[in-house]
């Protein structure tokens, strides 16, 4: 018996019966040989990790666009914090932990620069529109490397339903979803805090009063009734009382930070700039860089400049858009 078989063995001795086992894996979509230390949850894991996309995260917006001080959350350090939480409910649930890490490490490798705000434009001009789980999905599947990661059935799936109406197929994958949740609305509580654009006193009595007053209580309060709801059960859930505070926060933040505030000032310039972008390159596809500017026949030219501006960091976009847009003296 090898290190994989091993670890395979543990699963089926240790893990709830509503955990997916490594071993029982509906597969890649290539077939590849079994490595003889890792599972294949665990190689999905190390591939995102080594991803260029995964490495991009780290200069793209998660809420505050360029925010000039470094304590502010990117997109990597939400994807951090995201498989943290999603590890720890894992845990206490006896579900399979390699297979949480890798959907939430992958979940968001498809976001544009500028947050939501990029990906809002992008949905807007783009025809078919865009949606950054399909994006990720897209990245794990056929961008990266130019050929795809070759992810398993499963990770693949819990990245496309991280968010939206229909429900991830495995209960690793809910308990993303959840996670991914619980991350945002706690550290854009607590980012909003640090700029000065909302105060403790100003969050919902009511949630307050049942999730708690700090950072740290809050996301204590939610991870337990999350473990406590589902525990040994073929779903993932809260209760209702803890679902209705997160409402509440969520809708606190909507109405004083996320629409309107400081921490969206520069929303219509960073989408003057995609879209800028955008039909630039659709306007001049030789200008593409090599790997975009020839793909396969069933790529069209905007979903190339798509795949390419979606890839950018938020300083990246300003920079291309700098070289093209912006006057440079003629002198030396």
């Amino acid at each position: 018996m090898n290190f994989r078989e091993r670890t395979e063995q543990f699963e089926l001795d240790y893990l709830s019966d509503y955990a997916v086992k490594s071993i029982y894996s509906k597969g890649r979509l290539d077939y590849e040989e079994k490595c003889h230390v890792r599972t294949d949850f665990q190689r999905d894991r190390d591939r995102i990790i080594h991803a260029k996309a995964f490495r991009r995260l780290k200069h793209k917006t998660q809420v505050f666009i360029f925010p000039g001080k470094d304590h502010y959350r990117t997109r990597l350090t939400h994807t951090l914090e995201v498989s943290q939480i999603a590890r720890t409910v894992a845990r206490a649930l006896r579900l399979n932990e390699d297979l949480v890490e890798a959907i939430a490490l992958g979940h968001d490798l498809g976001h544009t620069p500028f947050g939501h705000t990029g990906e809002e434009i992008l949905n807007k001009i783009h025809p078919g529109g865009f949606k950054h789980n399909e994006q990720s999905l897209r990245v794990v599947n056929k961008l990266e490397q130019g050929q795809g990661l070759n992810l398993t059935w499963e990770v693949r799936d819990g990245i496309l339903h991280h968010t939206g109406i229909e429900e991830p197929g495995t209960l690793e994958g809910q308990v993303v979803k959840i996670a991914d949740r619980i991350a945002y609305i706690n550290h854009d509580i607590d980012d909003a805090i640090r700029a000065e654009i909302i105060t403790q006193q100003d969050l919902p009595k009511n949630a307050i009063e049942i999730l708690g007053n700090s950072h740290s209580e809050r996301i204590d309060s939610m991870v337990k009734d999350l473990i406590q709801n589902s525990y040994n059960k073929k779903t993932i859930s809260m209760s209702k009382e803890v679902i209705q505070s997160m409402e509440d926060l969520l809708h606190f933040m909507f109405n004083n930070v996320y629409i309107g505030s400081v921490a969206k000032a520069q929303s219509e310039k960073a989408q003057h700039i995609l879209e800028k972008l955008y039909f630039y390159f659709c306007s001049n596809p030789d200008k593409l860089p090599k790997d975009f500017l020839y793909s396969s026949s069933e790529d069209t030219l905007e979903r190339r400049v798509c795949d390419y501006i979606a890839g950018m960091t938020d300083r990246y976009a300003i920079n291309v858009y700098t070289d093209l847009f912006i006057p440079k003296p003629w002198y030396e």
